[in-house]
């Protein structure tokens, strides 16, 4: 399982609009285009898992993440924000980037912690933060995930 396959460019913003950690999670769930209930829905469960402790891993990454009975499937979602946003990361830094984890709380696969590893281990390549704020394209964070192997 590549983490390219996951993303549609449909499902990467090259630039949020939100300033504030509510507001860039709504954002993000906008791009999964579910319907306005699962939205709700979706976005309290992601704000409880953020109270239990924030999601930004440092170097400007954050990766939000849950399970939810909105979802049938795992989804994905890339957001950027160049100019960063206060998300209470680990390192007390701007998070620049977004990578939303969404998985059915039951799934044969169990795919939603590998994925959850696998981000965490593209990011964590020294020259990643860099490159994410260089694309100019969906089309270009989907090639990169490629190149990368991720």
């Amino acid at each position: 399982m590549k983490l390219r396959d996951l993303f549609t460019p449909d499902t990467v913003k090259l630039e949020i609009d939100s300033d504030s950690k509510d507001e860039i999670l709504k954002e993000l769930i906008e791009l999964l285009e579910l319907d306005d209930k699962s939205e709700a829905i979706l976005f309290k469960t992601l704000k409880r898992r953020e109270n239990l402790g924030s999601t930004g891993i440092g170097k400007g990454i954050a990766i939000p993440h849950c399970r939810s009975l909105v979802v049938e499937e795992t989804r994905l979602a890339y957001g950027r924000k160049s100019n960063g946003a206060e998300f209470q990361a680990i390192d007390g830094e701007p998070v620049h980037h977004f990578f939303l984890i969404v998985a059915p709380p039951l799934e044969v696969s169990n795919q939603y912690l590998p994925i959850l590893g696998k981000i965490a281990q593209f990011a964590k390549d020294p020259d990643i933060p860099e490159k994410l704020l260089q694309i100019d394209s969906p089309d270009a964070f989907l090639t990169l995930l490629e190149e990368r192997g991720a």
